[in-house]
């Protein structure tokens, strides 16, 4: 049974500090935060204000008595600087997809200095944790990719952006407090960011207040960008070399996709709507489950624990949507119960009935960085075949309203209720076919007849000459409805599928997108 090998830990390189000078250190990081707390933006929002001095006045009250105490005491403060390889290289890989991503939703760009203090705070919090409890700081690079992390699935708005310092402590403080011998070393049980989104997820499930967040708009922001599939997938390469955790992500992907299509197979929709494996998800499955720390040690164990994130997020995804919960928590939920149970995948992956499935008994020559290697190999052939067949990318067919038109005829499973949450948010973004199209799929199923008028009745106001001819057809039950096809001022907004909004809207691109899309009579309008 194979065991990934221990990555080397960096030389540090200690500093001796007595206990005011130690302070002198806290000190500069809390300044840091009170100088972001009186920049324009953030004074012109009060509760925003408050947050920053909230934040401040906790952190040098616990100063306040932790480094006079040590003083009294005689306490040497240690200083280590040990920059890890796994914490600047995924800080690094993290920036890039935001700088990324932040390109298509301007939200990223204009909340940066956010981010920026989130760090000046993670500093001085870690800082201040560890010194109450040894005499040893690290200083690296670990802030980044749990502020990242955490940034990059869930983020407070600003009038509750307190919440996001405490979701950080959080963090921290189970990553040093909660920790278990795991093969001969005490190391933290939880993947920090995890354990913080998953706690306050809950919180935010119980109390239906996920509205205190941009976590839905992340959800689907994140699919923006064009090739984001592929641009994750090179993201995640560097850390899958050195750190071998591309079993894991491999697993959790193929897992997923393979359960939607038999999925697929058994309802002819899809699981997950829009795709095999929404993009967030498959931002789960490359930046979150994946910390090597956290992870189980054999490659075996590995394959597993991330078949079951892969299940986890399907389990997860049918239990929040049959709770009439946000789905796009589906991701968080599952990374803390796997962390517990790593230890049992191992000794499961060890076991005799698993040997059979062992994957180190292949290539036993290949070790190291070599074999991590030969993993990528396999994982690229495998997210290209994927991507191929429309498994992941720009291009799959739920996006598009043909493909659930149809589906809704044949009575498929889901199929007009999502039809009809397509046609909804449409119609709010002015488009008047949508809008009249909304009205006569719930006057169909004998809906709430009064609010299908509403909605033709905005279609006619929006300029769909049909939804102002039907308005009178529905009120008095005289006639059938009347459906035409969409405008040329439609397609912009119904053409986009789950992506950003779109920018050529000359005739012939709007008609060749709408016929590579499927829908009916537009194919010959390319040519003329």
């Amino acid at each position: 049974m194979s065991v990934i090998e221990r990555t080397t830990e960096p030389l540090p390189r200690s500093i001796h500090l007595p206990a005011l000078r130690g302070f002198s250190i806290a000190f500069v990081f809390i300044f840091g935060l009170v100088l972001f707390g009186l920049i324009d933006r953030v004074r012109a929002n009060p509760r925003l204000f408050w947050s920053f001095m909230g934040a401040v006045a906790v952190l040098l009250a616990w100063s306040a008595v932790l480094f006079p105490a040590a003083w009294r005491r005689g306490r040497r403060l240690t200083l280590e600087f040990v920059p890890r390889p796994q914490h600047y290289l995924q800080a690094c890989l993290q920036a890039a997809i935001f700088a990324y991503w932040g390109w298509y939703w301007r939200q990223v760009y204009d909340s940066y200095y956010l981010v920026i203090a989130q760090l000046i705070f993670a500093y001085a919090f870690d800082l201040l944790l560890s010194w109450s409890r040894r005499d040893t700081y690290t200083l690296g690079f670990l802030p980044f990719p749990i502020v990242f992390s955490t940034n990059l699935f869930l983020w407070f708005k600003p009038d509750w952006f307190y919440f996001q310092f405490m979701m950080l402590a959080f963090g921290f403080a189970a990553k040093e407090l909660i920790r278990w011998n795991k093969q001969g070393r005490n190391t933290h049980v939880f993947n920090p960011s995890s354990f913080s989104l998953m706690v306050f997820s809950l919180a935010l499930i119980l109390t239906g207040t996920t509205d205190l967040t941009w976590g839905k708009e992340i959800a689907i922001t994140q699919f923006y960008p064009p090739r984001m599939y592929l641009f994750i997938f090179l993201m995640g390469l560097p850390a899958q070399y050195l750190f071998g955790v591309t079993t894991m992500t491999m697993s959790a992907v193929v897992t997923t996709y393979l359960f939607g299509l038999a999925y697929y197979g058994a309802t002819g929709v899809y699981f997950f709507f829009d795709s095999y494996i929404p993009i967030s998800v498959f931002f789960g499955m490359h930046l979150l489950f994946t910390d090597p720390s956290t992870a189980p040690r054999t490659e075996l164990g590995r394959m597993i624990f991330g078949a079951l994130y892969g299940l986890g997020n399907v389990a997860v995804y049918q239990a929040l949507q049959s709770a009439g919960a946000p789905e796009f928590y589906d991701k968080l939920l599952p990374v803390p119960i796997l962390n517990v149970m790593i230890q049992l995948i191992d000794r499961a992956a060890r076991s005799k009935l698993l040997r059979w499935f062992d994957p180190s008994g292949f290539g036993r020559s290949l070790v190291g960085r070599r074999r991590n290697l030969a993993y990528i190999i396999v994982w690229t052939i495998v997210f290209a075949m994927m991507s191929v067949v429309q498994g992941v990318g720009d291009k799959h067919p739920g996006q598009f309203v043909p493909f659930w038109q149809r589906a809704c005829r044949e009575d498929r499973p889901y199929a007009c209720s999502y039809l009809a949450v397509l046609h909804a948010n449409f119609c709010r973004q002015g488009s008047g076919w949508a809008c009249n199209e909304l009205g006569i799929l719930q006057a169909k199923r004998e809906s709430d007849r009064i609010a299908a008028v509403a909605w033709i009745e905005r279609g006619c106001d929006l300029g769909f000459p049909p939804a102002c001819g039907n308005i009178k057809r529905l009120i008095t039950g005289s006639g059938t409805a009347e459906t035409a096809s969409p405008t040329l001022q439609d397609y912009p907004i119904i053409l986009r599928g789950s992506k950003a909004p779109i920018t050529d809207r000359t005739p012939s691109a709007l008609y060749a997108l709408a016929c590579s899309e499927g829908w009916p009579d537009t194919c010959e309008q390319t040519t003329r």
